[in-house]
């Protein structure tokens, strides 16, 4: 990694400090602008704010988790159109007075993020707010771009990996317990399903969206985008297994808490019908994958457990 020559001042210090514990997962830092790398196809270009007190406290999540956890949510809007990653920039506002190994150690996390994405830091900004925040704005390129506008009657519904787990961790923060190992890495350390979105558009994927709302949410968003009806069976749901207990102390159907669980950054798809990867996914990309439901003429969402209609609220945007 190369730095461009800085000069003097506090700030310029800053950005020499997070070269340097960027090492190799940033490109030349100090300019104005960002070189954005060739890639194959359309470049597809995402931006996620990450705000103290909104989407994290600084008492839950050591500085470094904080930076990967913003980068990884970006990327996962990525993932969810089956982009590879290219590259990433970075605002990063910080209270006033704080201490520089704040600042280097989130963007420490956001390398982190970066480089297993396959990609690297291209440059950002800093400056002084009231709290914590980062900006992420990441480019990736797609062979063919998915988006959640597509899915048709007949298409099957599936997702990848575990959902509720980092559900289950905030419930514990809130309730002024320490989540279990699992769910509390579920809610720092997401993984940005790159390579499960890239295969999924590569096998005719109709339409895809990240679960950053809850399955329930955004199974809505995806349905109104395509102008159909989506029928999802909670009973097939892959429950990440910190769920049972958080969703007993609620007394709630694990599923149901599952459901609604938002930040979990796995991947709702359709999938036209007959498609069926269970036996291939995960050794193609890292991750299972699991149908839950049918695409189906009509609007709106049908939940149901045990043959019954259950009514679930993800979240909603203000």
């Amino acid at each position: 990694m190369t730095t461009i020559a800085l000069g003097t001042g506090g700030e310029f210090d800053r950005i020499r400090r997070i070269a340097q514990v960027l090492g190799a997962s940033a490109a030349a830092l100090g300019d104005d602008t960002a070189v954005i790398p060739a890639g194959a196809g359309t470049l597809l270009v995402s931006t996620d704010a990450s705000m103290e007190g909104v989407h994290f406290r600084r008492d839950w999540l050591a500085p470094h988790e904080i930076g990967w956890r913003a980068a990884s949510a970006a990327l996962s809007d990525l993932a969810a159109s089956g982009a590879l990653a290219s590259g990433l920039v970075v605002a990063v506002s910080a209270p006033a007075g704080a201490d520089d190994t704040l600042v280097v150690e989130c963007m420490r996390g956001v390398g982190e993020a970066a480089r297993s994405a396959g990609c690297r830091v291209l440059g950002g900004d800093l400056t002084a707010g009231p709290v914590l925040a980062l900006t992420v704005t990441v480019f990736g390129h797609a062979a063919r771009a998915v988006s959640r506008v597509g899915a048709a009657p007949g298409d099957a519904l599936w997702v990848t990996g575990t959902l509720g787990g980092a559900r289950a961790a905030l419930r514990a923060w809130e309730g002024e317990r320490e989540p279990p190992a699992g769910a509390r890495i579920a809610f720092a350390h997401p993984v940005p399903r790159l390579r499960a979105g890239a295969w999924l558009a590569q096998q005719g994927a109709t339409a895809m969206l990240d679960i950053s709302d809850g399955l329930a949410g955004d199974a809505e968003h995806l349905a109104a985008a395509s102008g159909v009806a989506l029928e999802i069976d909670l009973a097939r749901l892959p429950i990440h297994p910190s769920v049972h207990a958080e969703a007993a102390r609620e007394g709630e159907a694990s599923a149901v808490f599952a459901a609604a669980g938002g930040e979990d950054y796995e991947l709702l798809v359709a999938m036209p019908a007959g498609w069926d990867g269970t036996d291939e996914a995960e050794p193609w990309t890292g991750t299972p994958i699991r149908r839950i439901g049918e695409v189906v003429a009509g609007e709106g969402v049908t939940l149901r457990l045990g043959g019954e209609p259950v009514a679930v609220q993800g979240y909603r945007h203000g």
